[in-house]
């Protein structure tokens, strides 16, 4: 008989040269290999026969001329081959462990498996009602936030230049043909909607300018001086529009539309502007510092914002938030969870069941501190939770200065008349930031 041709010397001295993207064939009889036995690669039932082989010390005879082939079906009919093939591609009695030997190796490997059993179970994972949880306030942020600003053509169109000859004869013209009649879209110019934030939660509207006539003429009748401020108009709008959104994420987060409606209004009014700070982090460029909303009509820079009245002295710390939020570097469903957080503060003025809120906060505040634990990986999750906290005490104080900025302009009737009643509502001097 012929012997088998197989080369021993790929299995001669382990792990090193042994080709791992080639097919795994054990050395002695061609069956598949499990892996390295005793320093060669073996199938099991080789590996157990040179095992009890060298543990009997057992002696056999070949029946024939010593040099029988040992392939997967006969490998039981020469043992004294089949042992001299073991031997032959490098199997080592040295390397067989003694019976204490393979028992602390059992104890060794049970007590691993042991071990990160415990620690599986330790490591934080999110539980079904936090999955469900995040699922929704992903959907209402979805479903509240266009990010191809389509509406926007409804709003009054946006005037940079101040002299421009398009705003001193009519930028604030009414698109009626173009307004947008359904809850979920914006009507800029709606002056028989008397509703307001006091209609929540049932049926929010806005109402916004007034027709050209009511806005340039005084209750006199005398013209009014067109307002150097030519921005705002149409960022009155938007932030009318943007307002009626976050009234639509906030009816999405569960348990807040189980709050009485006093401590619903008192919730949005106190921290709508900060919740519209935190979604414009989403059109926020890094580039060129601006918010890119569609096409270059509704790209607002800085002198954009000034020409609607705000200070320089004041953007430029909202700048300053916004780089560094955007920095971060938030999943979307951490930056949800955030805007819910903020949304959620029992501290807010006018709140009167603080526990309530305090409660509905809690689980959404572990939530996503559980989230960014399991899912945040390193190193952008190292004292995350911590930075967006931070970034909640941030917008408190732009919040008291933006509204402070808004309240002045409310107070003069050329810029009053710009504003939309629903900001009006939300920055009056009745809310107290």
């Amino acid at each position: 008989m012929e012997p088998m041709a197989v080369s021993s010397s790929a299995y001669q001295s382990g792990d090193e040269e042994f080709d791992r993207n080639g097919p795994r064939i054990c050395g002695v009889c061609g069956d598949k290999a499990t892996g390295f036995h005793f320093n060669a690669m073996t199938c099991e039932g080789c590996k157990g026969f040179f095992r009890r082989s060298m543990k009997k010390k057992a002696t056999f005879t070949c029946p024939f001329n010593g040099n029988c082939a040992i392939t997967k079906d006969n490998r039981r009919h020469c043992q004294a081959c089949r042992l001299k093939r073991c031997q032959d591609i490098g199997m080592m009695k040295e390397f067989i462990l003694t019976d204490e030997e393979v028992q602390r190796k059992k104890e060794l490997i049970l007590k691993r498996k042991e071990e990160e059993a415990i620690k599986e179970a330790k490591k934080p994972r999110l539980s079904d009602e936090q999955e469900n949880l995040i699922a929704l306030l992903v959907d209402a942020h979805r479903k509240t936030y266009d990010d191809s600003y389509a509406d926007f053509i409804h709003f009054r169109p946006p005037v940079r230049m101040e002299d421009s000859s398009e705003y001193s004869s009519g930028s604030c013209s009414i698109h009626s043909s173009q307004s947008l009649s359904s809850e979920e879209h914006f009507d800029p110019c709606n002056p028989s909607s008397s509703e307001s934030l006091s209609t929540f939660p049932d049926n929010l509207r806005m109402s916004s300018c007034s027709t050209d006539a009511e806005m340039l003429e005084d209750p006199n009748g005398k013209p009014e001086e067109a307002s150097p401020l030519t921005m705002l108009p149409h960022l009155a709008d938007l932030v009318s529009y943007s307002i009626q959104k976050v009234v639509g994420f906030a009816k999405g987060i569960p348990g807040f539309r189980e709050l009485s409606s006093d401590d619903q209004i008192a919730l949005l009014k106190s921290s709508a502007i900060e919740i519209i700070m935190l979604r414009s982090n989403q059109s926020f460029m890094l580039d060129d510092m601006s918010w890119s909303c569609g096409n270059e009509d509704f790209k607002y820079k800085l002198q954009d914002v000034t020409k609607a009245g705000h200070s320089l002295q004041l953007l430029e710390p909202l700048v300053k938030f916004q780089i560094g939020l955007k920095k971060l570097n938030l999943h979307e469903e951490e930056h949800v969870l955030l805007m819910a957080v903020c949304l959620l503060s029992p501290d807010r003025a006018g709140v009167q069941e603080r526990a309530q809120v305090e409660a509905i906060q809690d689980q959404l505040s572990e939530t996503l501190q559980t989230y960014i634990r399991v899912k945040h990986v390193q190193p952008g999750s190292r004292l995350l939770y911590a930075k967006m906290i931070q970034k909640l005490a941030d917008l408190r104080s732009l919040n008291n200065e933006h509204s402070k900025e808004y309240q002045l302009l409310a107070l003069q009737p050329s810029h009053c008349l710009q504003l939309t009643p629903l900001v009006l509502e939300v920055f009056g001097n009745e809310a107290d930031h």
